[in-house]
This record gives structure tokens, sequence and C-alpha cells, in this order.
């Protein structure tokens, strides 16, 4: 279900479908990242390592306490983030092997980052435990919906709904990878899955999702998550960070409601 946003050779939604995605205020800086490595040896499996790089320099910035250069970075890695799947579209590149790999960097990166704000605040260990829980999940919640949204109208050939059986590689890429990187991402996503499907069972049976709600929906985004967090650091709330992320999941409630009721 935890299918990111920014899936590899996603397709256009119709113009009539298209919507403000609040989490995506990386893209046409990926866009132009993509562009510039477009005919070079660059492969979106580099830019992936680089968003990597630059959110762990984030988290040594929090760490140390420079506030401002662990925004920068959080930002830096959004628009990263974004740039592999931008790449790997261009080049003609799907990869399932690049997908997940970005999935488990993301979710592993977001865990260090609520580790190292309980260490440098007087946070509770587990209130900055279900603060991450809770951030995954609603980012889940986005991405099944996204994912669904995108599946009606052709979606992208590494974007699935239901993540239940290891896909078959994609040319370039080897089995033994997929094989590997599947296995990890089950590991780390499927107990959010689960839950989003719980709560939800037929989200992808109901009608299409309009605009608006998936606007709404789109402050669960992962690169809308990382702005919140940026701009609480460099306003010096960051002991509120956890929090926050704990009342923000009560949303979750609300839009599944929401659905249910009025789509």
């Amino acid at each position: 279900i935890f299918t990111k946003k920014k899936s590899i050779l996603m397709s256009k939604l119709p113009k009539e479908h298209k919507f403000i995605d609040l989490s995506d205020y990386g893209r046409p800086m990926a866009k132009v990242i993509a562009k510039l490595f477009k005919n070079s040896a660059i492969t979106p499996i580099h830019i992936t390592i680089g968003f990597i790089i630059s959110g762990l320099i984030s988290i040594f910035y929090l760490i140390q306490g420079d506030y401002w250069l662990a925004a920068l970075f959080l930002i830096l890695k959004s628009i990263l983030d974004a740039a592999d799947g931008e790449l790997a579209r261009i080049k003609h590149t799907p990869s399932y092997t690049g997908r997940y790999f970005d999935s488990v960097a993301d979710i592993i990166l977001n865990a260090l980052i609520f580790a190292s704000i309980w260490y440098v605040t007087s946070s509770s260990i587990w209130i900055c435990i279900f603060a991450f829980l809770g951030l995954q999940l609603q980012g889940t919640l986005y991405n099944y919906y996204y994912t669904i949204l995108r599946n009606k109208f052709g979606g992208d050939t590494t974007s699935r709904v239901f993540e239940h059986e290891v896909p078959l590689a994609l040319k370039g890429e080897k089995q033994k990878h997929v094989n590997f990187f599947f296995k990890l991402y089950k590991f780390c996503y499927g107990a959010f899955d689960k839950t989003i499907y719980t709560l939800d069972t037929n989200a992808d049976q109901g009608k299409i999702a309009p605009n608006w709600f998936m606007t709404s929906v789109s402050v669960y985004g992962l690169g809308f998550q990382l702005l919140i967090i940026a701009i609480m650091l460099v306003s010096n709330l960051i002991d509120f960070i956890p929090n926050f992320f704990l009342i923000y999941s009560v949303l979750i409630f609300a839009f599944i409601g929401i659905r249910k009721s009025f789509i």
C-alpha cells in the first residue's frame, strides 16, 4: 500500500483529476535535477543515495543544535526524494529495486530523525516512538489513496495498491535484488499497510476521490511532514514535534470517515 507518491514512471493524472499536492513542493526543482543528469551516467539509485546522505547530514546538524542547517538539508532531502523518480521517468528506467530501496531508506531516516529528537530533548522515548509510528501511518494513508487514484487511470509500472507477492524484475534489474528489497519493504511497512487496509478496506472499490479530498490528505505526504518538522526546528519548537505528530494522527480517522461517508 505504501507506494510512494513519486513512484517511478508515474503516469500523469487526467486534467480533471489533477490536484494540488501540498507535499510535492520539491517537484519543480526535482525536474531540473533530473534533466541535468538525463544524459549522464548518474542513475536514480545514485539520487536516492544522495537523499540518504542529505537526510543523515540533517540529522547530524539536528544533534549539533544547528536547526537551520538541519531544516535546509531536510528540504533538500525532499527535493532529491522526488528527483530519483523524475530521473527514472525521463531515462525510461522503471525499477522495483529502486522503488523499494527508496521507501526503505525513507522509513529508516524517519526513525533516525525521531530518535535524534528524543536524544536532544526531554521528550519521552515512548512519545517519540508513537509519534514515529503515527507519522508512518499518516504517510501510508495518503499513499494508499493516491496509489488507488493513479491505478484507476493506468498508473505507473511499479505502483501497486497491494504488495502481496514479489514482482517480476523489470529490464535492467536483477530478480534477486527485487526479492531482497521487497522483503525489506514488507518488513518495514507490512504492519502499517495492514493497519490502514483494516481501517478502510474498500477504498479501492469506491468512487474516484475528488481533488479537494486528495489535496486535504496530501498534508500527510512525506514532503509536507518533513516541511512541518523543518519549520518547527527553525522556530525552536523541537520539543513539541513528537506531541504534534501524535495529535496530527487523529486526522487519520477524520479522513477515513470523510471518504466512507461522502466518497
